[in-house]
């Protein structure tokens, strides 16, 4: 300890220490007994008995042979490419457009972060109550239209039901895209759209040519956090749906909840809980490694 060298090294491992153990007690722990839950028989007689047999991959073969699984899975990734799609277009023509200066728009910039800050379970009851069948405001303003008498069961209808939770949770979404997109459109100096002015660069030659590479990093960051989020969304599909009607809005989040919480079969909820974190990891390495390959180009 004497050597200015060991008081610095011992100096970082102390600052260090906290943030470790945060990680250690909050995340590497629920995560490994996630992995060991899901290689043995845990149910409710477990916190009584504290027997948990092991039963090697017999979950994993019981969640992914289930007729539920290829459903839930399809509508997973019908559910996050239209909520990324959805999300990240309008978040970007959103965070171009505040690029402009006018009257008004640092409030407008304000409220836009509303969605965002709102409780979920307070969206997903506000929503639903907008797209009832028979109350809501939404087959109300419908009716209202001239020639139109259609009332839509946008919660009810197997057909309708996904496509409503992917818009409600573009609705929710587009706060965080419109803020991290244009906290990065900020980055660009202004010096290279006057110089890409004078060759003629400007509208979406400029966008093409000069917003979007020098986005990209920013861009990457959107998507990747967008896909890890919303591949587990389950409040707002709980509070809109609870997975109906004829599991039509189930996912694989919802479906890893229903197995733990209402069939109490916590070992293959916690199998079916790994899937879904094994989707993500390759999703984030294949998603960075293209990216990158694409930039070195």
């Amino acid at each position: 300890m004497r050597s200015p060298r060991t008081r610095e090294r011992a100096l970082e491992l102390a600052f260090l220490a906290p943030a470790a153990l945060y990680l250690l007690l909050f995340f590497a722990y629920p995560v490994g007994k996630n992995v060991v839950m899901s290689f043995q028989e845990y149910t409710t007689r477990t916190f009584f008995t504290g027997e948990a047999p092991w039963v090697g991959l017999d979950n994993y073969a019981a969640v992914l042979g289930s007729s539920l699984f290829t459903q839930a899975l399809l509508n997973t990734v019908l559910f996050t490419v239209g909520s990324i799609l959805g999300q990240f277009v309008l978040g970007l023509a959103i965070a171009v457009f505040f690029q402009r200066r006018f009257p008004l728009s640092g409030l407008l910039r304000s409220l836009l972060l509303l969605p965002w800050l709102v409780p979920l379970i307070v969206t997903s009851a506000v929503w639903r109550w907008m797209l009832d069948q028979d109350n809501g405001v939404i087959n109300r303003a419908i009716g209202a239209l001239p020639l139109l008498d259609a009332r839509p069961g946008w919660l009810t209808s197997t057909s309708l039901a996904l496509l409503a939770v992917v818009v409600v949770n573009i609705w929710i979404g587009i706060p965080f895209n419109t803020t991290i997109l244009y906290g990065g459109l900020q980055e660009i100096p202004e010096e290279l759209y006057e110089a890409g002015s004078l060759d003629g660069a400007t509208g979406w030659t400029a966008f093409r040519h000069i917003t979007w590479p020098l986005l990209r990093p920013v861009v990457t960051v959107v998507l990747v956090l967008g896909v890890v989020y919303t591949l587990k969304v389950l409040d707002i599909i709980l509070g809109l749906t609870g997975g109906g009607p004829a599991n039509a809005t189930q996912t694989l989040s919802t479906q890893s909840y229903e197995l733990s919480f209402r069939q109490f079969d916590f070992g293959q909820g916690a199998a079916l809980g790994n899937v879904l974190i094994v989707i993500s990891l390759v999703f984030a390495v294949v998603y960075l490694r293209a990216n990158r390959r694409a930039v070195d180009e």
